[in-house]
């Protein structure tokens, strides 16, 4: 500490730029954009925890002491000390923070294309937003403005519903504003916009309005359901017909388990693989977020999406009993090894994977997919104006490319038959924990959820205390 800073090897030019002299041309944007798009791909988390957190899996790993933090969520036993949930807050909020950071300079320069890049630049601060207020609540609301060092000291838990109305204005800005098609594929699009205001919309219960926004998108004629549910997951079937938004990834740029949101890659892939795996089309990985033998039996055995989203290695191994030479296909059983895989996201092999293997999988996750979209519709048809024939048109159109007969239920019948779809349509997808709260049916059906205390996560202790220790928790923790 007393060693003089006169020295030549600190006297070094920064490489960095004061944000005042920056956003000059079209290009600076755009590169700040591509910034804010990059904490997307650390969202595989969130994903994952949307699943462990759900009763459709288990965490996994290699023992019950393998990553704490996961461990925890699934047993519903987590704490605000929670290395995991604390990933969450900070790669959610460098997101908005990201995306401010191009808001908050959007007067500094005019070209052509610049409302495009606004929308977009809106829709990724929604976009980070909507998961903070769907695990934490009441969060800091910045907009058009960064959250900068010392402002710990003086900002404030924003309420949900207010936090709310800014992702529902920042998603109607660039539905308003944005192209349903882009010229680079995997940029946001008008009909992503419609269609994550749409589930804004339904989380707050506010069934006109999601109804409305997701209507929209279905009658844009501008996506349709892939005939074959089995390619959906395929990495050679990325930005297809049904997908509205993806994240984007590839396996050409790899990182370390010291900064796992630097992977350009979907790390999640990696850890749902089967440990120490030898057989044909799949790698090894983790183990992690295995699916349960009631989300299994959970399908009916004519359902063609079971084995598509779950892959039963046992049955696996039967099937390919060749392979080797006879030899088989051979795996290591993890912690509560159930048998079950998430096969939408497991490793394929002939990737590149430069890196490391559990890291950089290309995998794109598929946010919002149009079968979604017509079982979110179905829904707010369903509980909101009762307007079950149009709800039961959007369900059977996604249970036909199933191999499921139609439906002809109505009231809450129909509403629990669209609660199931939703399960057995977007299994592995992380989205189940987050609907079994919003329909309140999390108490019932996840073991060891407590009502008034598991609806949220925990607020990071650490991030309380930096803020002066004002903030209050969230209840139950």
């Amino acid at each position: 500490m007393t060693t003089s800073c006169s020295d030549d090897f600190v006297d070094v030019t920064p490489d960095d730029q004061n944000s005042e002299n920056f956003f000059n041309s079209e290009a600076d944007y755009q590169s700040a954009l591509i910034g804010a798009y990059d904490l997307l791909q650390s969202s595989y988390l969130n994903v994952m925890l949307g699943e462990i957190a759900s009763n459709n899996t288990l965490a996994g790993g290699e023992s019950a002491i393998d990553v704490p933090g996961i461990q925890e969520i699934d047993d519903m036993t987590h704490t605000p000390v929670n290395a995991q949930l604390r990933d969450v807050w900070r790669w959610m909020f460098a997101g908005v923070n990201r995306a401010n950071y191009i808001l908050e300079f959007k007067d500094k320069t005019d070209f052509p294309n610049k409302n495009n890049v606004l929308g977009q630049a809106t829709y990724l601060r929604a976009y980070y937003y909507f998961e903070l207020v769907k695990f934490f609540g009441d969060v800091p609301l910045a907009v058009d403005e960064r959250l900068l060092f010392g402002d710990q000291n003086t900002v404030e838990r924003t309420p949900k519903e207010e936090v709310y109305a800014q992702i529902e204005l920042d998603l109607i800005f660039a539905a308003d504003n944005l192209p349903m098609v882009q010229t680079e594929m995997g940029r946001i699009t008008k009909g992503a916009a419609q269609a994550l205001l749409g589930r804004v919309y339904l989380y707050q219960n506010k069934f006109p309005e999601a109804a409305s926004a997701l209507d929209n998108v279905i009658n844009s004629g501008a996506y349709t359901l892939v005939s074959d549910y089995s390619v959906i997951f395929e990495n050679d079937f990325e930005n297809n017909g049904e997908s509205i938004f993806e994240v984007q990834y590839t396996d050409l740029e790899g990182a370390g388990f010291g900064c796992l949101q630097c992977s350009e890659g979907n790390v999640a892939v990696g850890f749902n693989g089967p440990r120490n795996f030898n057989g044909p089309l799949f790698e090894s990985g983790f183990s992690f977020n295995v699916p349960t033998q009631e989300t299994y039996d959970a399908y009916d055995d004519n359902d063609l999406r079971r084995d598509v989203a779950i892959l039963n290695i046992e049955q696996f191994a039967i099937d390919n009993q060749d392979f080797n030479n006879g030899a088989g296909v051979s795996w290591s059983e993890g912690f509560e090894h159930t048998g079950f895989f998430n096969r939408k996201y497991i490793p394929r092999q002939g990737d590149s994977n430069i890196g490391d293997q559990n890291l950089t999988n290309p995998n794109n996750y598929r946010s919002i997919r149009y079968a979604d979209v017509l079982l979110m519709a179905a829904e707010a048809h369903n509980r909101g104006a009762g307007n079950d024939a149009v709800a039961l048109q959007y369900i059977n159109q996604v249970r036909t490319r199933a191999g499921l007969d139609a439906l002809s239920l109505g009231g809450n019948d129909l509403t629990q038959a669209i609660y199931l779809e939703r399960r057995l349509e977007l299994v592995g997808e992380g989205h189940h924990f987050f609907d079994l709260v919003r329909t309140g049916r999390a108490a019932s059906d996840i073991p060891g959820f407590m009502t008034g205390k598991h609806e949220l996560f925990p607020l990071p202790q650490i991030e309380i205390e930096l803020a002066g220790s004002r903030w209050e928790q969230n209840p139950g923790y």
